[in-house]
């Protein structure tokens, strides 16, 4: 499977073709590839092509990071609160499917 690209994210996440919703992920979108290239060192990744399961993982926290780029965990105005996701490391699932690539000796 090709590597997933910010219009992926963008999809993702209900906003295909929102400009400003491709930019965010765009920038997010090497470093997610990145962490999950060294949480698995390596395994599910070559040159061209990555594993299905290991591109969804990189979509799905990409979404979350773009989502709420400050990082914001709640926020209050008045009456009204909302607490947001948060991307603070791979979720359960996340680590579950990367789990499954992680080589576990050198």
């Amino acid at each position: 499977m090709p590597f997933p690209t910010a219009e992926d994210v963008a999809a993702f996440l209900g906003k295909a073709g929102d400009l400003t919703v491709v930019g965010l992920a765009g920038a997010h979108l090497p470093m997610v590839t990145e962490l999950a290239r060294a949480h698995t060192r390596g395994k599910g990744f070559t040159d061209y092509d990555l594993e299905a399961p290991v591109a969804s993982v990189i979509v799905s926290a990409t979404a979350r990071l773009t989502n709420n780029p400050e990082l914001l965990v709640s926020e209050t105005i008045g009456d009204y609160s909302a607490r947001y996701t948060v991307f603070q490391g791979w979720s359960i699932i996340e680590r579950s499917v990367l789990d499954g690539y992680r080589r576990r000796t050198a």
